[in-house]
């Protein structure tokens, strides 16, 4: 998979760290980041990542039915939505106090825009583990050719 930018164990990771304990601690609803990001607490978290023939998109979602998640790829904009049961039975909702709530519950949606090389025609999606692997290939043309010098 893809290394994060942010180190846990650099002085900017623990800053980010601390910046969403801080967050969960006073109920904000924190802002993204940086300009690529999404708010913090979007579900699924993700990486993207490319190979020289596919766009790869890892979705860590654990707990989810895997029949439950769509997947669909519309004008280049790949999108993954599904819902997340409680972890609490019906019948002790209302009755339990939640003190710390880091694992969500609830319909979540989460879109990214693909490159343009990408073939909407040759998507492959797997859930394994708790992660959700898409496999979208990308179009002969752009894929890199070596030339031959003569």
């Amino acid at each position: 998979m893809y290394e994060s930018l942010l180190n846990q164990n650099s002085l900017f990771g623990e800053f980010e760290r601390l910046r969403r304990e801080l967050d969960d601690a006073f109920g904000v609803s924190a802002l993204p980041s940086s300009i690529r990001s999404v708010a913090a607490g979007s579900l699924p978290a993700i990486n993207i990542g490319r190979t020289p023939t596919s766009v790869e998109v890892y979705a860590f979602a654990p707990g989810l039915d895997a029949s439950k998640v769509e997947v669909t790829l519309d004008r280049g904009v790949l999108r993954i939505s599904g819902e997340r049961p409680s972890a609490l039975p019906q019948a002790e909702r209302g009755k339990v106090n939640v003190y710390s709530r880091e694992r969500s519950a609830g319909r979540f949606s989460r879109a990214v825009a693909l490159p343009d090389d990408v073939d909407p025609a040759h998507v492959v999606a797997n859930y394994k583990d708790g992660v959700l692997q898409i496999s979208i290939a990308r179009r002969e043309a752009a894929q890199p050719k070596r030339i031959t010098v003569q």
